[in-house]
């Protein structure tokens, strides 16, 4: 028969062994106060101790007090084990850097990723070098031609040695504070007022970084200064507007010499070029000078050795050629005439006036007074040919 049919005797074929106990007449959950108190009985008999049972008779309560003892105690390491392993292990981020101390001494840096320490041994501080901090500094201070100037400072650094900044400088920060401070009363008082509110303040930032890097570095700080910026810098209340009107009387002066500048820039290329034409000229002149007279003294080597040759005949050439050049230059001829007696007058100043003239009225009386001069001209031509024959004639 089946454990479960009905009518039977269910507590004798109980497969779970329960027997007539309480779960032969419940079916729900077992008891967790039974439960626990079995575990616990388990594992102290793990451990070496003796077990109990709760339906054993009086005189082994004590018993079974020194086995949950043992179990607590047993409990207890396990989750003191846990911690300890939990405990071991830590991260490092990829903006940061890990100073390892054991026993209160440095041993070693650790980079990123997951780490291991020793437990309450290592003490581990972590620090970010990556990221960029700021710092401000601002103060009164004395120039070196005594005078006021109030200055504000930016400084933009991080950390370059974590083991310095954890170890060597109880506050880094304040150490930094300290060191711009003193570099910048340094660089100020080592400069004038003027460099220091105009064009010297971009150089004196500079100066100042500088100076602040090398103090970190003797310091061993473990800071690194990325920038400097000189915020502002300005006189003290009482004289700005004094100082003011100075700042607009050198802009003026400034202005000025730059408008000097440009007439400068513009007027001596214009000399310069001026003076190079003169030169080029005087070289043209020059050239042309000595071309002329080496043409003239060829000129005259051969009409010396055509001399040699025909006197008389270059004698006469040579007149010709004279007489033309003079006649060329001037305005009134006059001609004596050996047939007749009288000398002829030809005022060509006149007769080209009258051309002119002439052509401003009309054509046709233009035209007659060329045919004049025309006539004139060929007269006084034939005059010279009969004078020229007349002359070789006596020569014979």
């Amino acid at each position: 028969m089946a454990w479960n049919e009905p009518g039977g005797n269910r507590n004798d074929n109980d497969p779970w062994g329960t027997g007539g106990g309480r779960r032969g007449n419940d079916q729900g959950p077992p008891d967790l106060d039974e439960a626990l108190k079995k575990g616990l009985e388990k594992l102290n008999r793990m451990l070496g101790g003796k077990g109990g049972n709760s339906g054993n008779s009086g005189g082994s309560s004590s018993g079974g007090s020194a086995g949950g003892f043992g179990a607590v105690i047993a409990l207890a390491a396990i989750l003191a084990l846990g911690y300890v392993v939990f405990q071991s292990f830590y991260t490092v981020d990829e903006q940061e850097r890990a100073v390892v101390l054991r026993f209160g001494e440095y041993s070693t840096t650790e980079n990123p990723g997951l780490r291991f320490k020793v437990p309450l041994i290592d003490r581990i501080y972590k620090v970010g070098v990556t990221n960029v901090r700021t710092a401000q500094s601002s103060g009164q201070m004395l120039t070196m031609d005594e005078n006021l100037v109030t200055v504000d400072l930016q400084v933009q650094y991080r950390v370059g040695n974590a083991r310095d900044y954890v170890l060597n400088v109880r506050d880094s920060n304040e150490a930094l504070s300290f060191a711009t401070d003193s570099a910048l009363r340094h660089e100020v008082g080592s400069s004038t007022l003027d460099e220091v509110l105009t064009e010297g303040r971009a150089e004196l930032a500079i100066r100042v970084e500088q100076r602040l890097q090398s103090f970190l570095r003797e310091y061993g700080a473990g800071l690194e200064v990325v920038r400097v910026n000189v915020e502002s810098t300005q006189p003290p209340s009482a004289v700005q507007d004094a100082f003011r009107e100075v700042q607009r009387a050198r802009e003026d002066e400034q202005r000025l010499k730059e408008e000097a500048e440009t007439y400068r820039n513009r007027i001596v290329p214009e000399a310069r070029g001026q003076a190079q034409r003169l030169i080029e000229e005087a070289n043209a002149y020059l050239e042309e000078v000595v071309e002329r007279a080496r043409g003239e003294s060829s000129r005259f080597t051969q009409l010396l050795e055509v001399y040699e040759i025909a006197p008389a005949v270059t004698r006469e050439r040579m007149y010709i050629q004279a007489v033309e050049q003079v006649l060329a230059n001037s305005s009134k001829i006059f001609i004596d005439t050996e047939s007749s007696g009288n000398m002829m007058y030809l005022p060509l100043d006149r007769l080209m006036q009258g051309t002119g003239g002439s052509s401003s009225s009309s054509r046709s009386s233009g035209s007659s007074n060329q045919a004049d001069i025309g006539m004139l001209t060929d007269q006084v031509l034939q005059e010279l040919r009969s004078r020229q024959d007349t002359n070789i004639r006596r020569s014979r």
